[in-house]
Parts: structure tokens; sequence; C-alpha cells
């Protein structure tokens, strides 16, 4: 019962951070969903079925969270006491706001005039901002300790990630050359 009560951390035997050791997270992963799988308490009484369910939910949504960068950032900040805010906190720099206006312009003319080499080139500045903010996240977290500067980065984060998911979604109608 204690393991269920540990952050996401501890039950992985991990320091919280945002630059884990992901080799480490996985292998770790795999060593407690085999060791609580439910199908491993097929002949147990109804108590230690129910236990068993419940750790391996509680690995999984672990797992889950700590595997995903931007799921990881929020859960550290709201482990320190800073709430991200992003259903109420909209709050963005102005050259962040400005450049996210740049790139759904740019997004709806490649949905327009379909382009590989274009939608290439944009994929790749999303991947290198998204880097950017980890490493910016990594260092405000890890280093800075700087739990409500981070929440801000986070935020940042979520409209990345979802400018992401809408460039992924453009790019299964942009033509090959």
């Amino acid at each position: 019962m204690e393991a269920l009560k540990r952050d996401y951390f501890a039950l992985f035997g991990l320091t919280p951070a945002f630059g884990i050791d992901e080799a480490a997270l996985e292998q770790a992963f795999r060593r407690l969903q085999s060791t609580m799988h439910p199908d491993r308490f097929v002949n147990a009484g109804a108590a230690e079925k129910r236990m068993a369910m419940q750790m391996a939910t509680r690995v999984n949504e672990a797992w889950q969270v700590l595997a995903e960068p931007l799921r990881r950032a929020r859960y550290l900040c709201e482990m320190n006491g800073i709430d991200v805010g992003a259903e109420d906190n909209t709050a963005m720099p102005a050259a962040f706001l400005m450049e996210q206006m740049s790139w759904h312009e740019a997004l709806d003319e490649l949905r327009e005039s379909p382009d590989a080499e274009d939608y290439a080139a944009m994929k790749q500045r999303h991947e290198q901002a998204v880097a950017a903010l980890h490493e910016q996240l990594r260092q405000t977290i890890d280093e800075d300790r700087d739990f409500a500067a981070a929440a801000g980065v986070v935020r940042q984060m979520m409209f990345l990630d979802r400018f992401g998911q809408q460039l992924k979604a453009a790019g299964l109608n942009v033509s090959k050359p």
C-alpha cells in the first residue's frame, strides 16, 4: 500500500528531475510492470488481486506522465506547489505569441498549397523549438529549481505540442516530390 502513496519518481526509484535517464525509467517500468501485472495474481485472494490491479494502474499512470516531457514538467511543477494554470493563465511572452501566429499562418498556407520541402522545413523548425524549450525546462527545473518560471515554459510547450499535432495532421496531405 505504501507504494501507491509514493510520487511517480519514487515509484520508479528515480530522483525527481526533468532531465531523467530515460533508459533507467524504461527499465524500472518494465520491472514493476512484470512484478505487478495482474496475471501474476490469478490464484491470489480478492484483496491481493485488487492491490495488484491498483499497483499496475499506478505504474502505468506514472509511466505515461514521466515518459512524456510535457507531462513530466507539469507534474514536477505541481509536485512543488506550482499550478501551471493552463486553463486560466494564458500569459505568454509577446515574441513567442508572434512566432506562433507566424507558424499558424505558414501552416495555413501549407494546407492550401501542400509542398513536401516546406513541410519538412516547418517540421524541423518545430522540432528545434521543442528541443530549445526542453533544454530551458531542464535548466529551470533541474538547475535553478524555479518552478514558477518553469510553469510559464510548460504553457509554451503546450502551445508547441498542439501545433505539432496540427503539423502532423497537415503532413498527411503533403504531396511528395
